[in-house]
């Protein structure tokens, strides 16, 4: 009998969804989000993050000022208790997802590990 992946995936999703991590991860994102000063500043650390990111896909220089800018960014919202808690649990979640990513990997990884 095949297995349907896109069933596998969804309980997958639902498993997430449910999971401490990824409900604590939401209500530190409501934390932040209900506090307008740290969501300015949140909002205002993710555009320079998404800005560098942009630059460098598409294969830009990244000026100096624009690196002392973001790391500036980084000590000012890590300051922000409820930002430091939020970015704990982003990273929790990230790794989280990057180990059931390797999970999910592994037969592709077996199958051709030996190239």
């Amino acid at each position: 009998m095949a297995v349907n992946l896109y069933d596998s995936a969804y309980a997958l999703e639902k498993a997430v969804r449910e999971s401490d991590e990824y409900l604590h991860l939401k209500r530190m994102y409501d934390e932040v989000n209900a506090d307008p000063a740290a969501k300015n500043m949140f909002d205002e650390f993710r555009q320079i993050q998404l800005n560098l990111q942009q630059k460098q896909m598409m294969g830009q220089n990244i000026s100096e000022q624009e690196v002392q800018n973001a790391q500036a960014s980084v000590v000012k919202v890590q300051q922000n208790e409820k930002i430091s808690h939020l970015m704990e649990a982003e990273q929790r979640m990230s790794t989280i997802i990057n180990e059931i990513n390797q999970v999910v990997m592994k037969p592709l990884s077996e199958l051709y590990g030996g190239m």
